[in-house]
């Protein structure tokens, strides 16, 4: 007779056992989870920190004007370099209304007009195109003015609206819709399992258009914040949260359940902080600065940037960013619609 009570049924899973119980269980996704959560935490923390925790700016672009090869004017801008650490990319022009048009098409981030032979300077900073950007211009060229005894008078080209003093209602409404753009492509997978794939796109169409609109009224009819041009920063908000949308599509037809983690490192650990949005990309690390203009955070902020402040200057690029993301994501869901979680029989 057998010691044990309960013969085979009273022995101790073995490890291959219990190792397989706990593949079925709820604890082996609740145990990743718990795992990716508290490493998203970490990274979360370190990109902004990285990015945004102590802007330095590397290479300025900046118009010049004048005798800036006297030896006076030449003095006030090394002066300015190594007051700033970086280094002024200057680009010659022989009239004003060509630097400031440069301005405007946002190759220059300032002008730099020397007279009396380079012993007096004028530099006009362009808050609109980089607050941060223009406040260290500003407050170098005081030090260096009392360093070299050259007269400096500094204005600003294009100041930011009122209701937005530091340049950041851009980079909140951006932000904004690419965050609502993958949440919203979340919620339709769980509360609307059920839709076919054409059907899933049609609501993602709907739901941008209609939170586009609804973050463009908020923030200039209700709060005031920013006066837009309506139809146009509407459209680009669309675009934005259309293109988020897609793209949690894309990697929930690619990689399932897990889909919210590509989604969440592409949009909000590298997009968000790399859009020049919260830091202008002069004071990003370089490697941010380059990539974030080829994702749909950087091209949303670019675009919404230009159609507030640069009127009339548009760049096709950013619109093209933004399409080419959605076009792709898109592209992935149907041809691999199959993969999809989603969907019921026709």
């Amino acid at each position: 007779m057998s010691d044990s009570p309960h013969g085979a049924h009273g022995r101790p899973p073995t490890r291959a056992e219990r190792w397989a119980a706990f593949r079925e269980s709820p604890f082996l996704p609740a145990t990743v989870l718990l795992l990716i959560l508290a490493a998203a935490a970490g990274l979360f923390a370190g990109s902004y920190t990285y990015a945004m925790a102590n802007p330095t700016p590397h290479t300025i672009p900046a118009a010049v004007l004048g005798p800036h090869g006297e030896p006076a004017a030449r003095r006030f801008i090394d002066g300015m370099e190594q007051a700033l650490d970086a280094s002024l990319a200057l680009r010659p022009y022989p009239t004003r209304a060509g630097a400031v048009r440069a301005v405007d098409e946002q190759k220059v981030f300032a002008v730099i007009e020397a007279t009396d032979g380079g012993r007096a300077i004028t530099l006009d900073v362009s808050s609109a195109s980089g607050a941060g950007v223009a406040q260290l211009l500003g407050e170098s060229a005081v030090k260096v003015s009392r360093a070299t005894g050259t007269a400096v008078a500094v204005r600003d080209l294009k100041p930011l609206q009122r209701g937005d003093p530091r340049g950041l209602a851009i980079f909140y409404i951006s932000l904004a819709a690419v965050i609502i753009g993958f949440v919203g492509s979340i919620q339709l997978s769980v509360h609307a399992r059920a839709l076919n794939p054409m059907e899933r796109i049609a609501f993602t169409v709907a739901y941008a258009l209609l939170g586009g609109f609804t973050i463009a009224a908020v923030v200039d009819w209700l709060l005031g914040a920013v006066k837009l041009p309506f139809v146009e920063s509407w459209l680009i908000l669309a675009l934005t949260m259309f293109a988020s949308g897609m793209v949690f599509t894309m990697f929930n037809t690619l990689v399932g359940r897990w889909a919210m983690l590509p989604t969440w490192g592409l949009m909000v650990l590298l997009g968000n902080p790399s859009s020049g949005g919260a830091v202008s990309w002069p004071l990003l690390p370089s490697p941010l600065g380059t990539v974030g203009r080829w994702l749909p955070p950087g091209a949303s902020v670019n675009a919404q940037h230009t159609a507030v402040y640069f009127r009339g200057h548009q760049h096709a690029y950013p619109f093209l960013v933004l399409a080419g993301w959605a076009v792709v994501s898109g592209a992935v869901f149907l041809i691999w619609r199959h993969r999809h979680p989603g969907g019921r029989p026709a």
